[in-house]
């Protein structure tokens, strides 16, 4: 679970609905595209808020950028049925997303994210730039993530409705040792669980525990890439990401000292290196 550095939107962000095909989708928006957009998108119980620390920096290198909540996702609306999440209708939604957006945009997605993005890419790259896969791997999350998804997905079909006991149950798992949240931070993280649709949970656990490998077909499509992570991930191990991105020609960065949420743990060395990527794909086209 990412756990956002801060709360509080910066002064060049504001906080709005972005109206496309498919629906409108909450989001934050910071920038302007001296340099091209980009389009961050979150991965599993996570949300726009994620990305919250690497708006002003971004921004003030010349990006217009905009994290999403993706359908059922805290404040984008979502119907209680579990096929709307489908990784091929998520996909469809970040397509209409680039739509509405009116430029081909770089396309960053953490973790689940990553895997929907990819989806999205290979149905159709046409709308983007350049896709950046923030710890988000070839296939399933490691076995280990596996179990503790299975263990999720199964109380969650049981309790959908008692989203508040899933939470306790959860949280009663933290280690002893665990650094407490601040109540502000605890009390988010709450909300956005309970804003969650259940059925957004179900589907997108599947996914992470059933995603098969789909490196060659993405390496087959002509564009910028860049596998950027953690120098430690739970959910898809180092060396497979270093792999993944050999097999992707892709470009490799590991931000130093963090695991599996580097826009959360270190965002100005994120956002400077996702900075460096964007630019460069602007000089090679």
């Amino acid at each position: 679970m990412s756990k956002p550095p801060r709360l509080t939107l910066p002064p060049c962000a504001r906080a709005r609905l972005l109206e496309t095909s498919r629906g409108a989708f909450a989001v934050h928006e910071a920038g302007e595209p001296v340099h091209g957009t980009a389009l961050l998108v979150p991965g599993f119980t996570g949300s726009k808020e994620d990305f919250i620390g690497l708006l002003e920096p971004l921004a003030g290198a010349g990006f217009r950028v905009l994290a999403v909540d993706g359908r059922g996702q805290y404040e984008s609306p979502g119907p209680r049925e579990e096929s709307a999440y489908s990784l091929d209708e998520l996909a469809r939604d970040l397509l209409a997303q680039a739509a509405a957006l009116g430029t081909p945009v770089h396309l960053l997605g953490h973790s689940l994210g990553g895997l929907v993005s990819r989806a999205a890419v290979i149905r159709d790259a046409a709308p983007f730039r350049s896709l950046t896969l923030m710890s988000s791997g070839p296939a399933a999350i490691a076995e280990a993530q596996q179990a503790r998804t299975k263990l999720l997905v199964g109380a969650l079909e049981v309790m959908r409705e008692d989203m508040a006991g899933v939470w306790a149950a959860m949280r009663a798992q933290d280690p002893e040792d665990a650094v407490p949240d601040t109540p502000e931070l605890a009390g988010f993280l709450r909300g956005r669980w309970l804003s969650t649709v259940p059925e957004q949970l179900i589907a997108t656990g599947r996914t992470l525990i059933s995603e098969p490998d789909r490196v060659a077909e993405l390496a087959r499509v002509e564009l910028p890439k860049l596998v950027l992570s953690g120098a430690v991930d739970y959910a898809w191990p180092v060396p497979s990401l270093d792999d993944m991105a050999r097999r992707l020609g892709a470009a490799r960065v590991v931000i130093p000292g963090t695991e599996h949420s580097p826009n959360a743990e270190d965002a100005p060395a994120t956002a400077a290196a996702l900075a460096a990527f964007w630019r460069s794909v602007a000089t090679r086209q």
